[in-house]
């Protein structure tokens, strides 16, 4: 097997956020459940698009998030996905660049424009996400550069990326491709509304495919049927050899068949925006691991990323994560 250059790549939706703050009235005004995703066409990402001023308008996508505080943390990280040759394709290619986080971009022969997120957050932090996938939900097996995925340690599957059977299929391919080299497939459930969408085909892929699942309590309660926390717990340790699972303010638990570790969460008041939360706790997690921690000490390193992006606005990092490590995880 050859050694990894990258220490992780990840797969998902590729797409510009457009993030603003807006009152609760907002979301009533225009039919928004609150803290969801929502999958709309272009005329309806358009119109919401022309209802809000943004605070940020940058490169997104859950997992292309993560290869991004990856990079920020110093890690090696590459990103596929699919866009297009229009303006906010060049924004997307450009800000992954700048990142430090290589690009293995999909075919671009599909007449789709690059995707968007109209994301509004309210007062408390939550984040409501209008989500025009376009060229990103067209992705195929075809898309999947094998030698990137094998190139290395873990490859990263996002959930939002799962309403489409053709992205379904490339999900199986990348993990075939992943473990025929020796490499580990996580995955990160994304949505509780995108889990119940696809219970079925989530459930068959963290059994037969997944090495490290990322998921928050809600998500985990909808892909196993129980509200009952603990029950969750039991069933994810016969299906899953390693999990995280975000609880909000009660922090994290990392679970194994013998293992159940508790994170605290930092203290953060006010919570500016809980947007890309769960994005760069994943990067903290898979720093840690492709680094030599802890379970443990890959928890915290999750929890300072994490901590770090909800005290402002937009998904990404403001500062070097590597400089907020303390001596002991960096």
């Amino acid at each position: 097997m050859k050694p990894a250059t990258l220490h992780a790549v990840t797969i998902g939706n590729a797409m510009v956020d457009i993030i603003a703050s807006v009152d609760e009235g907002f979301l009533t005004e225009h039919n928004l459940t609150k803290a969801s995703m929502m999958l709309v066409d272009d005329a309806r990402s358009a119109y919401l698009r022309s209802k809000v001023a943004p605070n940020v308008m940058s490169s997104g996508g859950s997992v292309a998030n993560t290869s991004h505080g990856l990079a920020s943390l110093g890690g090696r990280a590459g990103f596929i996905g699919k866009i297009s040759d229009d303006d906010l394709g060049g924004v997307f290619s450009s800000d992954l660049h700048d990142a430090g986080v290589s690009f293995f971009p999909a075919t671009k022969d599909h007449g789709l424009p690059t995707g968007r997120c109209v994301i509004v957050v309210t007062p408390d932090g939550q984040r409501t996400m209008s989500t025009y996938l376009g060229a990103g939900a067209v992705l195929c097996p075809a898309d999947i550069d094998k030698a990137a995925v094998q190139s290395a340690e873990w490859v990263l599957l996002e959930g939002y990326l799962f309403d489409k059977d053709d992205a379904k299929e490339a999900f199986r391919v990348a993990a075939q491709y992943a473990h025929e080299a020796g490499r580990k497939v996580a995955l990160t459930l994304s949505d509780s509304f995108c889990v119940q969408r696809h219970h079925g085909d989530f459930h068959a892929l963290v059994c037969d495919d997944v090495d490290l699942l990322f998921a928050n309590e809600h998500e985990l309660a909808v892909l196993f049927g129980t509200d009952d926390f603990a029950a969750s717990v039991r069933v994810l340790r016969d299906k899953c050899p390693l999990a995280v699972v975000t609880r909000s303010k009660q922090g994290s638990v990392v679970i194994t068949a013998d293992d159940y570790i508790e994170v605290p969460a930092l203290p953060v008041d006010p919570i500016i925006d809980a947007t890309g939360a769960g994005d760069m706790y994943a990067a903290g997690f898979l720093y840690g691991l492709t680094h030599g921690k802890s379970l443990e000490q890959s928890a915290e390193i999750g929890t300072i990323c994490a901590a770090e992006v909800i005290m402002h606005m937009g998904p990404r990092p403001h500062v070097a994560l590597a400089s907020l490590l303390p001596d002991d995880l960096r």
